[in-house]
């Protein structure tokens, strides 16, 4: 098979959850354990530090990963969803899994795939396991899926453990409170196994399970708000953040985005607690790394500049937890901007409820809908916005969507693309080196249906 056919396989054998949602959900470890002791438990060859949470998991595994490969580590990295070609999961050192091994994983598990039926999930981490003893990392960076208890991911016994935050998301799934979601997340918690817990909400609650739970497995615990790994934070002119930290020294951050202030707090004193595991941090590495994140592991879709005139930036954020913090970022700036325009689209499992009121009110919307089956009607999400006084126009498609807003914006104009992975999938190609190209319309159309670009 080809690569294309190969993906085209996974998604018609492999229930796939970034696709079609609950369909895809097995709950259950029992499938990744099978599939596991088939290859050979390859997850226990090299070190690995396993991180959940409902946002900032992505952001915290990319830095951890960036840090430590500017330390010299040979380090895998596993994230997910991905937005435009399925081997952005999958990186070594920031490479990219190349796309004969998938198809060689595929040829050679084929007979599995096809008898125990594994979602797309798990067969997908089972490949980054196998990948990672393959390339023969020092360290593995794992980003869990869903929850934590229950995922794919979580049959690893990591050196460390990481929960960056909760907030209300997958209720179907993970139970519709607070202290339900946090029961699910603290299930990655490892016997002896360090667990650092990042931002915390003002329930006594969900803490009094972190810290119950650490004491069952008898895990050190350490809240990164109580560690004091950084002095002071101020942003720049230019919106990124300076740190000063009294362990790593001071240094500017590349991921923009004011939510960065308590991921990069979750990474030191994730990074205080490797160096007590005798991994090897200099000081200057995590200065270093954390100015090129982008750079060392390819992270795109965190408060991402596409374009300078009009100003047109990305957020992948797609739930009430990360809107609280960029509808203030967007706030902030649109204020030296002349209108701030608004493309948005959400998923169908989304809580909109709880989204919408967050959402900048002194906006021009564009409502639209990603090329996925999960992706929310447009008229659906139009409708519901202007109960919340959420008022625009409605397109099918992202590439339309854009066309229009770009046609309509002035130079001065601030455009935002944002609701969900999907819409910010669907925008990516079209700003080729950092410019909007109405010649990229046609190719993208064209490659909609197309696995290899499907998210």
């Amino acid at each position: 098979m080809t690569y294309i056919e190969t993906l085209s396989y996974l998604y018609s054998s492999t229930p796939a959850f970034h696709q079609v949602g609950q369909e895809a959900f097995k709950p259950g470890l029992e499938r990744s354990i099978a599939l596991d002791n088939l290859m050979g438990n390859p997850h226990r060859d090299y070190f690995s530090v396993h991180v959940a949470g409902t946002n900032g998991k992505g952001s915290v595994a990319h830095m951890l990963a960036a840090v430590l490969r500017e330390a010299k580590y040979k380090v895998g990295l596993y994230t997910s969803p991905h937005l435009t070609d399925f081997c952005e999961r999958i990186r070594v050192n920031g490479k990219k899994i190349p796309q004969q091994y998938v198809v060689d994983f595929v040829e050679r598990h084929r007979l599995t795939i096809e008898s125990m039926k594994p979602s797309f999930f798990e067969l997908t981490s089972s490949m980054a396991f196998e990948f990672f003893r393959h390339k023969k990392v020092n360290v593995a960076i794992i980003e869990a899926g869903l929850g934590g208890r229950l995922d794919s991911t979580n049959i690893i016994r990591p050196k460390l453990s990481i929960i960056t935050n909760i907030s209300k998301e997958h209720t179907q799934y993970l139970g519709d409170t607070l202290i339900g979601i946090a029961n699910e997340k603290a299930g990655i918690i490892k016997s002896n196994v360090p667990v650092v817990i990042g931002e915390t909400v003002d329930q006594p609650e969900v803490i009094e399970i972190f810290l119950n739970k650490a004491s069952e497995m008898q895990a050190p615990i350490f809240f990164a708000k109580d560690e004091q790994r950084l002095l002071n934070v101020r942003q720049q002119k230019s919106g990124k953040l300076e740190f000063h930290s009294p362990e790593f020294g001071r240094f500017v951050c590349d991921l923009e985005g004011l939510a960065q202030r308590l991921n990069v707090q979750t990474v030191l004193t994730a990074l205080h607690q490797l160096k007590g595991l005798r991994v090897k941090v200099p000081a200057k590495a995590v200065r270093e790394a954390l100015g090129r994140v982008v750079e060392l592991t390819g992270l795109e879709g965190r408060w991402q500049t596409l374009q300078k005139e009009p100003l047109v930036i990305c957020d992948t954020g797609h739930n009430a937890g990360a809107w609280e913090y960029l509808t203030a970022q967007l706030l902030q700036k649109a204020a030296s901007h002349m209108h701030l325009r608004m493309i948005i689209g959400v998923s169908n499992d989304k809580d909109i409820d709880t989204i919408l009121p967050l959402m900048p009110s002194n906006a021009l919307y564009y409502f639209t809908q990603a090329s996925v089956g999960r992706a929310l009607q447009v008229e659906t999400l139009a409708a519901k916005a202007r109960q919340y006084g959420l008022l625009g126009t409605m397109y099918h498609s992202v590439n339309e969507t854009v066309e229009a807003a770009m046609k309509e914006a002035l130079p001065e104009d601030l455009i935002f693309i944002g609701g969900s992975n999907f819409i910010v999938a669907d925008a990516l190609p079209l700003f080729k080196d950092g410019m909007y190209q109405e010649e990229n319309l046609q190719k993208t159309e064209m490659n909609d249906t197309d696995p290899a670009t499907a998210t």
